[in-house]
């Protein structure tokens, strides 16, 4: 097989969650675990690093990798969903894998696959820690596809567990409260491990006590430690200050980010108190590089889709946020800019609660309505339908590309146009 047949296969063969969604999970760590025993047990041949929460966690994963590139160490990343190339999950100093990785993995263990039966997912890991192990990484970032007790990431003994902001997402699979769905997260958390918590939530915060307290693991919630403020923006750098708490806020330095929604801000809590635990552990991280890392994560890691600046007269942004936390941040942010007419260019899953989401959204902007190439796609007439019961009035596009053709003849240069709503409409926007 080739790699276009290669990916067909898997595409068939195995149930896709980002495709089908909740039919294609897999309960329980069986597979991975059967998977991982056939090869070897790769992920107990490397060092690692488990990133989990709902909002944050893609983009602490990659910050983590560009700083630990930085500092000379070989660094494996895997996360998901792609945008582009499934070969986007697993990367080694920001560059993805190559095609034939892929292939070979597949043509060397299709008996096993067609014997354990796995979620796309599941052979997605077993995959990415079998590269990595072959590769001989220093470290790996691994990012937890849904929740974090059953994830399937979950068969790793990482140095260190983070957990970024808790928020509604996938409440059907996750629990449909906030301490439910930490629950699930706190999953990660290891015996005698230590774990970052990025941000402080009144109702998530005993539930991560006590897990730790439960495995003796040392628990450090990021933003009591650290206070993050942003100066300003510039040349598509946003500046900011990080000050020590514990030295009644005692600058610690001063960092520029070229990752710029607001919503770094919280993550950036998190991986300055995940760097100063990896220095414990042995790690040589200076500060130049940790500097370097948050400035070039972009570049260093590949990383696309999160508050992507892709004009700027008119103003336009691409954004993965998908969930009302997510988005939530996104809109808070556009307030902070000049703008004559905010254009928003949206389209959804069909399994959100995309009329809780819609209700975020101001009523006198414009709407472009679109839909994208998933089952699991939210069609553009539904979408309509919806957003007319929150008092939005938007027109229908066949995908984010019509859309952003017309957004584009309608805005003028003092405008904003806002691209997102799903990771899908991101991924199939031909300007990223």
């Amino acid at each position: 097989m080739n790699y276009s047949e290669t990916i067909a296969y898997l595409y068939e063969k195995l149930p896709v969650f980002h495709r089908v969604g909740a039919a294609a999970l897999k309960p329980g760590l069986g597979n991975i675990t059967a998977l991982c025993e056939a090869l070897g047990s790769p992920q107990t041949r490397f060092k690692s690093i488990h990133v989990g929460g709902t909002n944050g966690k893609g983009s602490t994963s990659h910050l983590l990798a560009a700083i630990l590139q930085s500092a000379g160490y070989n660094v494996g990343l895997h996360t998901s969903p792609h945008l582009k190339s499934y070969t986007e999950r697993f990367k080694i100093n920001g560059q993805p894998c190559e095609e034939r990785v892929v292939v070979e993995f597949v043509e060397k263990h299709k008996k096993l696959i067609e014997r354990v039966e796995p979620s796309f997912f599941e052979i997605s890991v077993a995959l990415a820690f079998d590269y990595f192990a072959q590769q001989h990484v220093d470290i790996a970032i691994i990012e937890v596809g849904l929740g974090g007790r059953l994830d399937s990431t979950n068969i790793i003994s990482p140095l260190l567990s983070v957990i970024t902001n808790i928020s509604f997402d996938h409440t059907d699979l996750l629990g449909d409260t906030l301490e439910k769905i930490a629950f699930e997260k706190a999953g990660i958390i290891k015996a005698h491990t230590p774990v970052v918590i990025s941000e402080t939530q009144p109702e998530t915060t005993p539930v991560f006590i006590q897990k730790a307290e439960e495995v003796n693991a040392p628990i450090y919630f990021a933003d009591q430690q650290y206070h993050v403020q942003s100066l300003f923006i510039e040349k598509s750098k946003r500046v900011a200050t990080i000050e020590s708490k514990k030295d009644s806020l005692q600058l610690v330095n001063t960092i520029a980010l070229d990752l710029v929604g607001n919503y770094q801000l919280k993550n950036v809590a998190g991986v300055w108190q995940s760097v100063e635990l990896l220095k414990q552990r042995g790690f040589n991280i200076p500060i130049d590089a940790i500097k370097s890392g948050m400035g070039h994560c972009t570049t260093l890691t590949s990383f696309k889709g999160r508050w992507q600046v892709l004009n700027e007269s008119p103003m336009i942004v691409a954004d993965v946020a998908h969930n009302y936390g997510g988005l939530s941040e996104s809109i808070n942010q556009i307030k902070s800019y000049d703008f004559d007419q905010l254009h928003f260019i949206l389209g959804f899953v069909k399994d959100k609660d995309v009329k809780g989401v819609l209700g975020l959204f101001p009523v006198n902007a414009h709407f472009y309505l679109c839909s994208f190439d998933s089952p699991r796609a939210l069609k553009s007439d539904a979408l309509v339908y919806i957003a007319d019961e929150v008092g939005l009035k938007g027109s229908v596009y066949r995908n984010v590309n019509e859309a952003i053709s017309v957004a584009r003849q309608k805005a003028s240069s003092s405008d904003f146009i806002y691209i997102g709503g799903s990771t899908f409409v991101v991924s199939e926007l031909s300007e990223i």
